[in-house]
């Protein structure tokens, strides 16, 4: 991939993936309601909305310096396990991509990938164990793979990635308490990170 991103890229990014939250907190809710504490969906609500707060008070002038506020935000609003789990992945996918003025396509997966390895050893949780990691791992695996749309192809794998999780029994988090009850439901923490990537193509074809 040689296309390249800004910080006005990442920005426009993260106010669509506040967009879409906003869209479908209602949705996440829901689902979370099934095997969780039915509150994932308001959580990031609050949490998208402080970070649109932040960004419109900054103007971080790198890619990376955006995710790291983002995720800062992330991590000071949203209550319970949400906050950590998306803070985390921001702010690690910031700072591997340093304080460049822009990255290329292939920087970002590679950026994020280190962000998701540490989401996945926060929670302790792993491809498979029905949780946000079976749609960021696929996501960042087919932007990273290029291809004519990258970006197109990392929002397909990941929704694809959350669609899986129905027929999967939790392993982690408080949908693992359930144990066999847990089939048969989407988790919200899956749904919610393929919002992210549907909200990256959407920000990059708008360029």
């Amino acid at each position: 991939m040689t296309d390249e991103l800004d910080a006005g890229t990442v920005f426009r990014w993260l106010t669509a993936a506040a967009a879409s939250v906003e869209r479908e907190a209602d949705l996440l809710t829901e689902l979370d309601s099934a095997i969780g504490d039915a509150d994932h969906g308001s959580n990031l609500q609050r949490g998208f909305a402080a970070v649109v707060t932040a960004l419109g008070k900054e103007s971080p002038s790198a890619p990376g310096a955006v995710l790291i506020l983002a995720g800062r935000q992330l991590v000071s609003s949203v209550g319970g396990a949400s906050g950590p789990l998306y803070g985390t992945l921001l702010r690690r996918t910031g700072k591997a991509l340093g304080d460049a003025d822009r990255v290329t396509g292939s920087q970002l997966a590679e950026a994020m990938r280190i962000g998701v390895d540490a989401v996945a050893q926060l929670g302790g949780a792993a491809l498979g164990d029905k949780t946000m990691l079976d749609a960021l791992y696929p996501g960042v695996e087919a932007l990273a793979a290029g291809g004519p749309h990258p970006y197109g192809a990392a929002r397909t794998a990941a929704d694809e990635g959350a669609l899986a999780t129905v027929p999967m029994r939790a392993r982690k988090g408080r949908a693992s308490y359930l144990g066999e009850r847990s089939i048969g439901h989407k988790d919200p923490g899956a749904t919610s990170s393929a919002l992210l990537f549907t909200a990256l193509a959407g920000a990059v074809a708008d360029e």
